[in-house]
């Protein structure tokens, strides 16, 4: 009698898919949403090589949605990462963040500072 036969296979990874709402930034034309598509096509390491995706990781976009699937483990703090580098290198870092949706926890979205919230502490 095995139990470890009957727990499944081990070894075996899921697939992960992830999601970056780029909703405001885009309708403002604060940012390019291909550009983004394009940087983490790029940038994006499989097997300790970047831009080698092959059929593990798909990168694809639906017009203000990026959508990252992968056949293996994929760190959703890389993703994030990766974002904010490419915010970095086109100088709206400081504009805009990136948060986990509250709805769907495999969705990130890109927000705007709150700055009106700061101007009015500084006013007292």
């Amino acid at each position: 009698m095995s139990r470890g036969a009957a727990a499944g296979p081990k070894g075996k990874k899921k697939g992960t898919s992830f999601t970056i709402d780029c909703a405001k930034p885009v309708e403002d034309k604060i940012m390019d949403i291909a550009s983004l598509e394009k940087f983490l096509q790029e940038r994006i390491k499989v097997g300790g090589k970047a831009g080698a995706l092959g059929d593990s990781v798909n990168v694809t976009r639906d017009k203000s949605r990026i959508n990252v699937s992968s056949d293996s483990n994929f760190s959703k703090r890389y993703l994030k990462y990766l974002t904010k580098k490419y915010l970095k290198k086109h100088n709206v870092r400081d504009w805009l963040r990136v948060i986990a949706s509250n709805k769907d926890r495999s969705v990130y979205e890109l927000r705007y500072f709150n700055i009106a919230e700061n101007e009015g502490e500084e006013e007292e």
